[in-house]
């Protein structure tokens, strides 16, 4: 999505969830500070090489999703690419299916992304307001490619093509870089796993944002989104634009 259209919708966000701007770019200058001078070249392009002209398999971290079903997909399709979203990392590895590209704010379970990246997957990091600490601490543990994210407008050092959390992000991110279509597998908007009530509210408004979010990148993008069920079958994306299911 152009930034001058997501821009309006992430000004919202912000509002909304008291994001300082200063925050964010400090996190963004630290975030250029320890990537490597090969990851702030072309970011987009490198990522576009990768995900145009194929199914994005979107995978989340919904629990007891585990891996995305990729057999159930048609022979003659082109092969799809795994964009795994933070947590949806680990069960990918788990079955031995190496994400093309993964996309965190490295507040989940990192060192499998770490591991993933080691076998080749692209990770996409993204800086916020409240990630400074995990910026320092892991992206020099990354020994491969790497390419950088703010919410901010977009450089030729660091991308922002849309979305919010890290789910949505790489759907957004899968769009802006030409997928057939964007499969969302382990994808859970109602389901709450946070110790306190303040925390179970916040994330709730998190995935408010994040469903509402899908919705508008399906009917307002280039690549239609489904959601992919256990049964094998893909459900066009609610309120969304899709067209029929199909398998």
């Amino acid at each position: 999505m152009e930034y001058s259209r997501w821009a309006p919708r992430y000004d919202a966000i912000r509002t909304e969830f008291g994001f300082p701007f200063d925050r964010e770019r400090e996190s963004a200058d630290a975030l250029l500070r320890l990537l490597p001078a090969e990851a702030r070249n072309a970011p987009l392009p490198r990522l576009r090489a990768r995900l145009e002209g194929r199914d994005a398999i979107v995978v989340g971290a919904a629990p007891s999703a585990g891996p995305p079903p990729v057999w159930r997909l048609p022979a003659t399709a082109p092969e799809p690419a795994i964009v795994a979203a933070d947590g949806g990392t680990e069960p990918c590895l788990a079955a031995r299916l190496v994400p093309t590209v993964v996309v965190t704010d490295l507040d989940g379970p990192v060192p499998s992304e770490v591991a993933a990246n080691r076998q080749g997957a692209v990770v996409v990091v993204h800086a916020h307001g409240d990630n400074l600490p995990a910026l320092e601490a892991w992206v020099p543990e990354f020994p491969g490619e790497l390419a950088g994210s703010w919410a901010g407008p977009p450089t030729d050092e660091l991308l922002d093509v849309g979305g919010f959390t890290d789910g949505d992000r790489a759907a957004y991110l899968a769009e802006a870089c030409g997928s057939r279509r964007i499969l969302l597998w382990g994808f859970d908007f109602d389901r709450v796993d946070e110790p306190t009530p303040d925390a179970q509210s916040r994330k709730r408004a998190k995935l408010a944002w994040a469903r509402r979010l899908l919705a508008e990148l399906d009917r307002d993008g280039g690549t239609p989104v489904f959601l992919w069920r256990r049964d094998g079958s893909l459900v066009p994306y609610p309120d969304g634009r899709s067209g029929p299911s199909t398998r």
